[in-house]
């Protein structure tokens, strides 16, 4: 099924722009494969005035006939010309190509896989017919080599560009509309499973139910999605091998570097470059009690960040074995059964998320974080929830439940007691909530918030 095209709106505004101004420029956009670039890119190019053409594997002549022949659907009889080197057809583009005409070279990384140099024959014609207006995008989803293609400060193209975009994925509050959910609480374990990638939502689309669209596109050993991780850690990472290890024990509860290092039975001090690795790609993020210091390592808390990951090594890879084998219906029992544990940190994070987005108690508020510490009796307590007012002078504190509605009342007046144990507290004024799959509804101690509240905010 192919969707609408959501959101991205900003992102629409600022490449159409580059390529209303009135000299050549330069548009890079990158990010994780299946984000939408692709689809972004073609949505902003101007019809009739544009070039657009996606790298692959093949050796480099047979990618110059490629790209010369798209050529030639704007510039009649560009392709009858035979193009020996790619200093060539580069020439006989900017010297052909009518003032406002844009190249988009998708996947670009490829490209260069297949011909080193071409970073630095599109500087130097760039460069040369920078007042002719003829503009460029270049899009990949190898975050490393597009980074160090362009935004290295050795590599040719540094500094030509007028936009870097870094495409993410998708706000929660979009899954609803892009795959016909009304109920809300539905929609959050949809999310919990495919995130926010717009591919995975037109994959799932296709199934009329979460549970067959796991079954067959990630259970299964012939699904789209089953091999997707090592997919993704071969876009960005030299050593796989380390990376899939790391993730497998996040994913299997190994959270703290002194667990990680145990397991893998090396020094802590091995893994800060792999960790800083998985953390710039955003595969993993880190997680600091509310209030500590960026420098408290041994409080560091790491997840995996995207839903669809995380969901990845919970239930398929330590299923690898027996999904191989077939055994399909068996492991998908075990979804089943364990899904809504799952779900209920998706929805924990996203109840974090919303904080700084919503407007709880009619008040703006900083992004949220968890907090884990000795209360004010020094017992050990946890809040999922902690964020300050914008101008610092109230707290907002909450607990997130995936539970069937009923015990509201009750859960607000357990966080009322550890809200008296909390200790950073100090003089400010104090706001609890309880984030549960119930309507929202006020009470003596705090008021509850909805699925549907959380999901509209995040758009």
């Amino acid at each position: 099924m192919r969707f609408p095209f959501f959101d991205r709106q900003e992102e629409l505004v600022r490449i159409r722009t580059q390529f209303a101004r009135n000299v050549s420029t330069l548009t890079v956009i990158y990010g994780r494969r299946r984000c939408g670039k692709s689809r972004l890119l073609l949505e902003a190019l101007p019809a009739g005035s544009s070039v657009y053409y996606v790298g692959d594997d093949r050796e480099d002549a047979l990618q110059r006939t490629g790209l010369a022949a798209e050529i030639a659907r704007l510039i009649p009889g560009f392709d009858d010309v035979h193009y020996p080197e790619w200093d060539i057809l580069l020439s006989h583009w900017f010297e052909r190509a009518h003032q406002g005409a844009v190249l988009a070279l998708d996947e670009f990384p490829a490209l260069v896989t297949a011909a080193r140099e071409i970073p630095s024959l599109l500087q130097k014609h760039f460069d040369q017919n920078r007042s002719n207006k003829k503009h460029l995008v270049l899009t990949g989803s190898s975050q490393r080599m597009m980074q160090g293609l362009v935004m290295d400060r050795r590599a040719p193209l540094f500094g030509r560009a007028e936009e870097i975009l870094k495409i993410d994925a998708l706000p929660a509050g979009w899954i609803q509309k892009a795959l016909g959910i009304e109920d809300r609480v539905r929609a959050v374990q949809a999310f919990s499973v495919w995130g926010g990638i717009p591919r995975y939502w037109e994959l799932a689309a296709d199934y009329p139910g979460l549970t067959e669209a796991i079954e067959s596109l990630v259970l299964s050993p012939l699904g789209v999605l089953h091999e997707e991780p090592v997919t993704l850690l071969s876009d960005d990472l030299r050593d796989v091998v380390q990376a899939a290890s790391l993730l497998t024990l996040i994913g299997r509860g190994c959270h703290r570097p002194s667990e990680l290092a145990s397991r893998l039975e090396k020094p802590v001090t091995d893994l800060s470059r792999p960790l800083s690795r998985l953390l710039d790609l955003e595969l993993v993020k880190r997680d600091r009690p509310f209030g500590s210091s960026q420098k408290s390592s041994k409080r560091t808390f790491y997840q995996i960040k995207d839903p669809f990951l995380r969901f990845w090594f919970r239930f398929v890879e330590p299923e690898r074995s027996r999904l191989e084998a077939r055994q399909i219906r068996d492991v998908l029992k075990k979804v089943v059964r364990d899904l809504s544990y799952h779900t209920a940190g998706v929805w924990e994070e996203l109840a974090r998320s919303s904080v700084s987005h919503a407007e709880y108690f009619g008040m703006k508020w900083k992004p949220a974080s968890r907090w884990w510490g000795a209360g004010l009796d020094r017992r050990p307590m946890e809040l999922d929830v902690v964020a300050e007012r914008e101008d610092g002078k109230a707290l907002l504190l909450g607990e997130v439940k995936w539970t069937e509605p009923g015990s509201a009342k009750r859960d607000l007046e357990l966080l009322f007691e550890k809200s008296r144990r909390f200790p950073l507290t100090g003089r400010r004024d104090i706001y609890l909530c309880i984030w549960q799959k119930g309507p929202a509804r006020n009470y003596r101690y705090g008021k509850t918030f909805s699925p549907g509240q959380v999901l509209d905010s995040l758009r």
